[in-house]
């Protein structure tokens, strides 16, 4: 393989290191807030003893929304590597095929029509199918399709998303803005179970792992991928599909949130390399390590009060992806 391809027994202290920064936001996030709880309190909670206090804030309150924020920012940050192999565009991202204004015009609807947040992300899961099916069958068209015809069908429904999107806000009821803004911005305060979308990430991610090597090669170019026996059709309709349904799935459980799906294969690359076995599980484990960490900035930074979790991403990716790429020049 190239050099950029490192031999992978020599990464996986990376995937260690990785999974140590997982573990430690996912405690800092459950002990940080109203009620500061602290490690021994914590591990106490954990094996079923401590405060009464303490366990329904950890059990019913906390420890959901965080898990629901890291299985969030890995479906992200997963979906928006596999995009950028797909598309052979470092630009990609999990919302630039108009998956996430899909979603954004089946949530607002729900709420508009006053339903309960279970069909708002049903509404949403929705969506995102109903544009990622529109998106494919537009660019595939009676021939095939490229990934420039791709992106572009992609980039036209999501500015025909966002033109719904406008409209909707325009004419909703002053009562509702706020809801709709949030969740448009990202929101996990009313993120539902996050045991479906963890069991999707680990599942997906482990799943991966024996494509790595075609992946590798896909990312060179789909003929020189052809020329050393791999599928390419195939493997390129699957990265599709599974990239469509990690996003789905991590809009359908937070809303909106942007950037992670960038940034985080990006960095990965700069510091790793871009072997894909080690990438891809890499981005599932950073991706919902900084969702996490953002997602206790945004509910302790001006507590009581909480901020879209999406500008905490942003503020946290942008400097430190600019930093990564001067670092490499």
């Amino acid at each position: 393989m190239a050099a950029a391809e490192r031999s992978l027994p020599r990464l996986l202290p990376a995937l260690l290191v990785l999974g140590l920064a997982a573990l430690l936001s996912l405690a800092l996030s459950v002990s940080t807030g109203s009620v500061a709880i602290n490690s021994s309190e914590l591990w106490q909670v954990l094996n079923g003893g401590g405060d009464a206090l303490h366990r329904t804030l950890i059990v019913e309150l906390r420890l959901p929304r965080s898990l629901a924020a890291f299985a969030t920012g890995g479906l992200l940050a997963v979906a928006g590597a596999l995009m950028q192999i797909l598309l052979r565009n470092p630009l990609a991202d999990p919302y630039v095929l108009g998956l996430s204004g899909g979603a954004a015009v089946g949530a607002l609807s729900a709420m508009l029509a006053g339903l309960g947040s279970a069909v708002v992300s049903g509404s949403a899961f929705v969506g995102a199918i109903v544009s990622a099916v529109t998106v494919f069958g537009l660019a595939h068209g009676t021939g095939s399709w490229t990934p420039t015809r791709l992106l572009l069908t992609g980039v036209v429904i999501a500015s025909g998303w966002g033109a719904v999107i406008t409209f909707m806000l325009a004419v909703a009821p002053t009562e509702n803005l706020p809801g709709m803004l949030f969740w448009l911005m990202g929101d996990l305060a009313y993120a539902r179970s996050p045991w479906p979308a963890l069991i999707t990430l680990l599942g997906i991610s482990l799943l991966l792992l024996p494509l790595g090597r075609s992946l590798n090669v896909l990312a060179r170019g789909p003929l020189q991928a052809a020329a050393l026996g791999v599928a390419v059709k195939p493997l390129e309709w699957g990265i599709y599909i599974t990239a469509s349904l990690l996003t789905a799935l991590a809009v359908t459980t937070a809303g909106s949130i942007g950037f992670v799906g960038l940034v985080v294969p990006h960095m990965l690359r700069l510091l790793l390399g871009n072997d894909q076995r080690l990438i891809l599980p890499a981005c599932a484990l950073a991706g919902g390590t900084l969702l996490t960490l953002a997602d206790t900035l945004a509910r302790t930074i001006i507590a009581p009060e909480q901020l879209p979790v999406g500008v905490i991403t942003a503020l946290l990716g942008v400097p430190s992806f600019l930093f990564l790429l001067y670092r490499s020049r």
